[in-house]
């Protein structure tokens, strides 16, 4: 309901802004974390980067919880700008996939009388997911998290990362996009629920990488 989300949305802010304004820590924690304060992603405050981590996830300087978490991170933000274009391109028009092409957009597709069948919306998902999580994206050993080119079909930056730099600017710039994504993907579904509008700006949203539609 309404209601639900503005608590969500109410909770979330206010966890937020705690971590915000976490009391820094200090002595042998901030030791440990700026070891990472090099890593891609890591805030820069024009003299220098620091790794901000208020909630002190990795305050003791773990490099392995770090790779891990960061390889969690750039999945889902993976995820994220997946669904958010897949949101922005099918809410309120025709355009799905083969065999999807009764699937209503947005919140329709599992919540209300139009919400797809819970057995063909689920396992198709899971089936897809469990496959490339299994036999196809593999995280090679020995190299940055998120690199997958050791799987069955690896995957890359290509020709466009000709050289180590490249390298670390594609991969930031993928990293911030995702994050971006994640905030993305959740302010459109929260504005959804709240008044039916889950693109802010804008009454209507024409993808335009798929020509003009009405929405």
């Amino acid at each position: 309901s309404v209601e639900i989300m503005r608590v969500a949305a109410t909770i979330a802010l206010m966890a937020g802004s705690a971590a915000a304004f976490a009391p820094a820590q200090t002595g042998r924690v901030s030791t440990a974390v700026a070891a990472f304060d090099s890593e891609i992603g890591a805030t820069d405050f024009g003299d220098r980067t620091v790794c901000w981590d208020p909630l002190n996830f990795v305050g003791n300087g773990d490099q392995a919880r770090f790779d891990r978490l960061r390889s969690v991170e750039i999945k889902h933000g993976r995820v994220a700008m997946l669904a958010t274009l897949g949101y922005a391109s099918t809410y309120g028009n025709d355009y799905r996939f083969p065999g999807c092409e009764g699937f209503p957009g947005g919140h329709a597709a599992v919540i209300g009388d139009s919400a797809i069948n819970t057995i063909d919306l689920v396992l198709p998902i899971l089936a897809i997911c469990g496959a490339l999580e299994l036999g196809v994206f593999k995280q090679k050993e020995g190299s940055f998290p998120g690199d997958l080119s050791s799987g069955a079909a690896p995957v890359g930056f290509g020709p466009y990362a000709r050289d180590e730099a490249d390298m670390v600017d594609l991969r930031t710039k993928e990293l911030l996009n995702g994050r971006a994504a994640q905030m993305g993907i959740l302010g459109m579904m929260v504005h959804e629920q709240l008044d039916g509008k889950p693109f802010i700006f804008f009454e209507k949203f024409t993808p335009y990488f798929l020509g003009p539609v009405a929405i």
